[in-house]
C-alpha cells in the first residue's frame, strides 16, 4: 500500500514543480522583453545637448484677491430666521446679574412706599449705592455718543479703481493690457522667462504693474488655474503657437495705486467679471476665484 501511496503524492508534487519553472521562465522572459522595449522607442539625438523646445510661451499670471472687510446684509429671509433664534435665545435663558439687581432695587423701592417701612431696617452701605437704574442711564447716554462708521459708501463704491470699494463683497483685481490691436481687462501677467519659477513670474508681474505698490501673499506655488489659447495665424508659427497663462492667488495687505494711474485697475466682484472678462477667459476664472 506504500507504492501506490507514494506515486499519488509524487504525481501532484512533480505537475507543481513543472508549473512553477514554467512560470519562473515567462516572467523572465517578460522581463527581458520588458527591458529591451523602452529602448527601441527613445529617440537619440545625433546632436547631444539640444532639447525640445516647447511651440507654447508661458505665463505667469497672479489672482489678487481683497477679502470682505465687514460682514454682508442679511437677506429678509436670514432676517426672520436671525429674530426667531434670538427670541428662543431669550426665552430659554435666565437672568443675568443685572437683571436681579434691578429685580432687587424694584423690591427695596416698593418697601420704601409702604406705610410701615422702617429705615432702620434697611442697610445703612445700601443708602448711597448706584442703582442698577443709574447704571443703564449712564450707559445709554455713551451709546448715544457713539457713531458707527456707515457700511456703505456710495463714492467709494462707484469708483472701481479703488480697492475700498465694496467692503462686504471680495474683490478681483484687473488690469488694462494692450493685447495686439486692442485693449483687454485681464488678470496681471507677464512671460516667463529662463531662470525662474512661474510663481516668480506671478510675483514679477504684480510688482511690475505702473504707478502702483500693492503688497500681497501669495498662497503656495502650484497655479491655481490654466488658460491656453492659439495665437492669429496670421503671426503663429511652428515654434511659436500660443501661450498658456498660469494663474498663481493671492491675497491683498494692502495697496496704494497713483492717482495717475487709477484707470488702469478695477477692483471687481464676481458678479461684475461679464462685463469685463471675454467669455472663454472667464470661464478659467471663474473656477478658482471663489466670492466668500
Amino acid at each position: 500500500m506504500a507504492a501506490p501511496t507514494c506515486k499519488m503524492v509524487a504525481r501532484p508534487l512533480r505537475k507543481f514543480l513543472t508549473c512553477v519553472s514554467g512560470t519562473c521562465l515567462q516572467n523572465n522572459a517578460y522581463r527581458r522583453l520588458s527591458l529591451a522595449t523602452p529602448g527601441s522607442n527613445v529617440v537619440k539625438s545625433s546632436e547631444p545637448g539640444v532639447h525640445a523646445v516647447s511651440p507654447w510661451k508661458l505665463h505667469g499670471a497672479v489672482c489678487l484677491q481683497r477679502l470682505p472687510v465687514i460682514t454682508k446684509d442679511l437677506s429678509p429671509l436670514e432676517e426672520e430666521f436671525n429674530k426667531l433664534m434670538h427670541q428662543m435665545e431669550l426665552e430659554r435663558s435666565l437672568l443675568s446679574e443685572h437683571e436681579l439687581r434691578l429685580l432687587e432695587d424694584a423690591e427695596r423701592m416698593s418697601r420704601k412706599q409702604e406705610a410701615d417701612y422702617d429705615s432702620d431696617e434697611e442697610d445703612v452701605a445700601d443708602q448711597d449705592i448706584l442703582t442698577a437704574q443709574d447704571m443703564e442711564d449712564a450707559w445709554e447716554q455713551k451709546r448715544r455718543q457713539f457713531q458707527p462708521a456707515p457700511r456703505l459708501n456710495e463714492p467709494s463704491d462707484m469708483d472701481r479703481s479703488s480697492a475700498d470699494r465694496c467692503l462686504g463683497d471680495s474683490l478681483l483685481l484687473l488690469v488694462k493690457q494692450r493685447v495686439g490691436s486692442e485693449e483687454l481687462w485681464l488678470l496681471p501677467h507677464l512671460q516667463w522667462e529662463a531662470g525662474e519659477t512661474l510663481r516668480q513670474t506671478a510675483e514679477r508681474a504684480l510688482c511690475s504693474l505702473p504707478g502702483a505698490d500693492f503688497k500681497a501673499t501669495f498662497l503656495g506655488n502650484t497655479p491655481c488655474g490654466v488658460y491656453k489659447y492659439k495665437f492669429p495665424k496670421a503671426i503663429r508659427t511652428e515654434s511659436s503657437v500660443g501661450a498658456k497663462i498660469f494663474f498663481f492667488k493671492a491675497l491683498l495687505s494692502s495697496s496704494n495705486p497713483s492717482p495717475t494711474q487709477r484707470e488702469a485697475f478695477a477692483w471687481v466682484k464676481k458678479s461684475e467679471l461679464q462685463n469685463y472678462l471675454k467669455p472663454e477667459y472667464l470661464n478659467q476664472v471663474d473656477r478658482f476665484f471663489i466670492s466668500i
